[in-house]
């Protein structure tokens, strides 16, 4: 990605945040990344850790209409995607993706309550609503509003060594050209 592209889509975020009403803490931890696929108008996600300890994580995200963040799953990671302002879809898998298999019904929560889903289906949440995805369940998602801010609340996270992406193309922090000086500095690159 280029530096520009990073500098705007913090920008970009931060005047959503702040329509919106979200406060961030001094100091945001911030995260931008293209999913190494070179497109981030496509495969993009603006992220700010804002909480980051061994028990637990919290992290606000921004995206905009149809820009995906690709299927991936956790193995250690439990977590709460939840839209907190706009529209969500959210596409679960019982298993990777690219396997071909019959779809299965499994289980998830959503909104503190069980339900029956087919592997493959799109869930679509609206400000307020969330969806609690276990180790092992695959998972992609995208704004359907023009904007999108979601949060996620979850177990430990380790985005180093436990993010498994269905495309095995896909990186989880981007190759930076400096192209101009950063506006802040990456969560990966203090």
């Amino acid at each position: 990605m280029k530096r520009s592209e990073i500098n705007r889509a913090i920008k970009q975020a931060m005047a959503c945040f702040e329509r919106n009403g979200w406060h961030l803490p001094p100091n945001p931890r911030w995260d931008v990344t293209d999913a190494g696929l070179g497109d981030f108008k496509k495969y993009g996600l603006v992220l700010v850790n804002l909480a980051e300890e061994d028990e637990y994580c919290e992290k606000l995200m921004y995206g905009v209409k149809n820009q995906r963040t690709p299927a991936h799953c956790h193995r250690q990671k439990k977590e709460d995607i939840i839209c907190r302002n706009g529209e969500l879809a959210i596409q679960v898998w019982n298993h990777n993706p690219n396997e071909k298999r019959e779809p299965q019904i499994f289980q998830v929560k959503i909104n503190g309550e069980m339900r029956d889903v087919r592997s493959g289906d799109i869930i679509h949440l609206k400000a307020g609503e969330r969806i609690t995805l276990v180790p092992g369940v695959y998972h992609e998602f995208w704004p359907e509003s023009e904007e999108c801010i979601i949060g996620e609340v979850s177990s430990h996270n380790d985005d180093l060594h436990d993010n498994f992406f269905a495309n095995p193309d896909v990186g989880r922090f981007p190759e930076i050209e400096e192209d101009e000086p950063p506006f802040v500095k990456l969560v990966n690159e203090l």
